[in-house]
């Protein structure tokens, strides 16, 4: 019914920037939130930046002032600017959508890897 497409992730160099894309698609009635969480080897899932209600964005505070979250409303669509990478931000980056105050939703996840 609800499908996310991720787009984006790669190979990248310390300082490089790379952009992740997440486009929804099918019957979505209404989105509470959307946006990026990670996992790196060993660690749990955190969040990296989303939007939630009235279009306030969450950052993390480990990628606030290099990450910037956007989207595109009418294509159902979130993006994350990454710039000034560190080998730190090697993770599987996932894309998340809540809607109708209930349901959630999942990319496959998306590898970003940065080398020093």
């Amino acid at each position: 019914q609800v499908q996310l497409v991720e787009s984006g992730g790669g190979l990248a160099q310390a300082g490089g920037s790379l952009r992740l894309s997440c486009a929804a698609s099918g019957i979505i009635f209404s989105i509470d939130s959307m946006g990026w969480y990670r996992q790196a080897p060993g660690k749990q899932r955190e969040l990296v930046a989303r939007f939630i209600s009235g279009g306030i964005k969450n950052y993390a505070d480990s990628v606030k002032g290099r990450f910037t979250i956007s989207r595109d409303n009418a294509k159902n669509t979130v993006y994350l600017q990454m710039n000034s990478l560190k080998p730190e931000d090697t993770a599987v980056y996932y894309c998340l959508l809540a809607v109708g105050g209930e349901r959630v939703y999942w990319g496959l996840g998306t590898q970003v890897t940065v080398s020093s």
